[in-house]
């Protein structure tokens, strides 16, 4: 870590990071769980840090470090399959904007800002809560840093929730959306906020829906993290059943 702000972040170089194995791992247990590299990459002050929600974006995210050339930057992935996202024509991503993240769903009332795979939870549990007549919107972050304040500060103007999920520790993404609406007093507006990350203890090898499980992070667990704040308490236990 001091060879990368030394020689790297403090100089502006344009060299790229790509970490595997990123947030749970499945079966490679505890020792190989990218829960903290958000959090360490992320409080270096030139660093462009991103992780794509599916393989497409993968690809993106590729092409997005190449081309940068004036400092580093970092993206993760994670351990296994895809989740069959259509791949960019001929194989090759085209470099995204800097620091712009999208909204995948419009919904009302709620919104859930995902960053890296954890969009894919937020996705499905948009679709557990719509029979219960719950319009969710979905938003795919892409960048912790630079994060997209435009996006962040529209979410928290529009909605009475705004919820952040990821795959990593507490310090990550989370934390730093947090600095943002605080410092922006976009909880003067009365936006209740949460953040969802990884619990402050290490997840023993597993499948990787039972690690999801334990660390609170399946989709139901948002389903319900959702319908809890909104005060709807069955409708939170008929969802974890």
């Amino acid at each position: 870590m001091v060879q990368v702000v030394h020689d790297v972040d403090l100089q502006k170089l344009p060299v790229r990071f790509a970490m595997d194995r990123a947030g749970l791992v499945g079966a490679d247990g505890p020792t190989h769980c990218g829960a903290f590299d958000v959090t360490y990459m992320a409080c270096l002050p030139n660093m462009v840090v991103m992780a794509p929600s599916d393989e497409a974006e993968l690809f993106n995210m590729v092409a997005t470090a190449a081309a940068i050339d004036d400092r580093p930057s970092c993206f993760r992935y994670p351990r296994g399959n895809g989740v069959g996202a259509e791949l960019p024509p001929g194989n090759k991503g085209i470099p995204l904007e800097v620091g712009k993240g999208r909204i995948l769903i419009e919904g009302e009332r709620i919104a859930l800002l995902g960053y890296g795979t954890a969009v894919q939870s937020c996705l499905a549990a948009a679709a557990l809560v719509k029979p219960h007549g719950l319009r969710l919107t979905v938003a795919d972050a892409r960048f912790c840093k630079p994060l997209d304040y435009a996006l962040i500060r529209s979410l928290a103007k529009t909605h009475d929730v705004l919820i952040t999920v990821e795959e990593g520790s507490i310090g990550g993404f989370g934390s730093h959306v947090a600095q943002f609406i605080a410092l922006d007093g976009l909880l003067d507006g009365k936006v209740k906020w949460r953040s969802l990350v990884l619990p402050d203890r290490y997840i023993d090898h597993g499948s990787p829906a039972d690690q999801l499980a334990q660390a609170g992070l399946t989709p139901s667990h948002i389903a319900a993290t959702v319908f809890n704040i909104l005060g709807q308490t069955r409708e939170a236990l008929e969802i974890m059943s």
